[in-house]
């Protein structure tokens, strides 16, 4: 297209490519993200096929928000601890000036502990090993015609 008019994705997409890649790691889903471009999704979807720097950008941006769940899935099926801290605001003098500032005290902090979460620890390990944990489990039905008529 030496010379001729842009394309969509040109114009459209291409300079967004890091901003794709943003909004892929908050979440977006990929119709959004092209309803935000301005384009239909068909024509967003052969971009995806034609130009691998957008389907890269995706890419990017997808595992760092799957990364982060997976993380948060196991921390909660682990159980944790945390420290909750509760602060008061005080006023203090500031000798330069003179003048009274507020500011935040912490008055009390306690560790406090999230338990195992069953659920969480289903869910993980039904998609981390199917093979034992999974509900349907796969029988061989391949019983032979003369072994059935003995049984009957």
């Amino acid at each position: 297209m030496a010379g001729g008019r842009k394309s969509k994705y040109q114009t459209h997409v291409e300079p967004k490519l890091l901003l794709i890649e943003a909004w892929a790691r908050d979440g977006m889903i990929q119709e959004d993200i092209a309803k935000k471009l301005g384009v239909a999704m068909s024509s967003f979807s052969e971009y995806k096929n034609k130009y691998p720097e957008l389907t890269e950008a995706l890419k990017r941006g997808q595992e760092v928000v799957d990364v982060q769940v997976e993380n948060s899935l196991l921390k909660r099926a682990m159980g944790y601890r945390y420290d909750e801290v509760t602060k008061e605001a005080s006023r203090e003098l500031d000798e330069e000036t003179g003048e009274y500032k507020t500011i935040m005290v912490e008055t009390k902090r306690v560790t406090k502990e999230v338990q195992p979460d069953v659920t969480a620890q289903i869910f993980w390990l039904k998609n981390r090993r199917p093979d034992v944990w999974r509900d349907k489990k796969e029988l061989d039905a391949n019983v032979k015609a003369s072994k059935l008529e003995d049984l009957l």
